[in-house]
């Protein structure tokens, strides 16, 4: 079973609720974003298989600890999940990444599947699902179900700003998955909003309206 896990880490609430204000720029936007996501990152590769090997220092030679593989997926719900990407390829430089492109419907909420590329050994690898906003849940579902019909296994969710209708929704759909929040916002206002949330965040990682 996946769980569910809420950071509150002070670096990670202080650069989230950056970026919820209404006059940060756009580049500080950005580069908040990043921040934020390698601060996950640590957390959410805590499990990461390790092996030992024998290694010479200036001093002597010893047995030390190394990343057993860097089988990772980072797999970004386009456009938004893209500020994400940067952020986790510095923590993981050689994992592999895909794209999902979903958008929501103005007028059903509902998720619009419109383009889907991964990994060919997708199948083998630990994935990382990206997407700033976890609002209805629809288009994370949507994403989620995609992987798994391509092959998906060991599937991880990470989000800045999640209401609890999307995290019920995410969780109820798929309870094997783990996923993780930078802040868990109140409720979706009658647009399907989060609130207080932070607005469009693809709008304000690339400043468009």
């Amino acid at each position: 079973m996946g769980k569910v896990y809420v950071f509150d880490h002070p670096l990670i609430q202080h650069k989230v609720s950056m970026m919820r204000m209404i006059d940060t720029p756009v580049k500080d936007f950005r580069d908040l974003a990043k921040e934020v996501i390698m601060l996950m990152g640590f957390e959410a590769t805590r499990d990461l298989p390790l092996k030992t090997v024998e290694i010479e220092t200036p001093i002597c030679k010893t047995s030390a600890n190394v990343l057993a593989g860097e089988d990772i997926a980072i797999v970004p719900i386009l456009r938004a999940g893209l500020g994400f990407v940067d952020g986790m390829l510095e923590l993981v430089p050689n994992a592999k990444v895909g794209h999902v492109g979903l958008y929501r419907d103005p007028e059903t909420h509902q998720p619009v599947e419109y383009y889907c590329k991964l990994p060919s050994d997708i199948e083998r690898r630990r994935i990382f699902v990206l997407d700033p906003m976890l609002a209805t849940g629809g288009s994370a579902v949507a994403a989620v179900q995609f992987i798994k019909d391509r092959g998906g296994k060991d599937i991880n969710f990470m989000c800045l700003i999640a209401a609890p209708e999307g995290i019920n929704a995410l969780a109820e759909a798929h309870p094997d998955i783990n996923i993780y929040i930078a802040a868990k916002d109140e409720q979706l206002n009658e647009h399907a909003y989060i609130v207080p949330g932070l607005g469009d965040a693809g709008d304000r990682l690339y400043g468009t309206k």
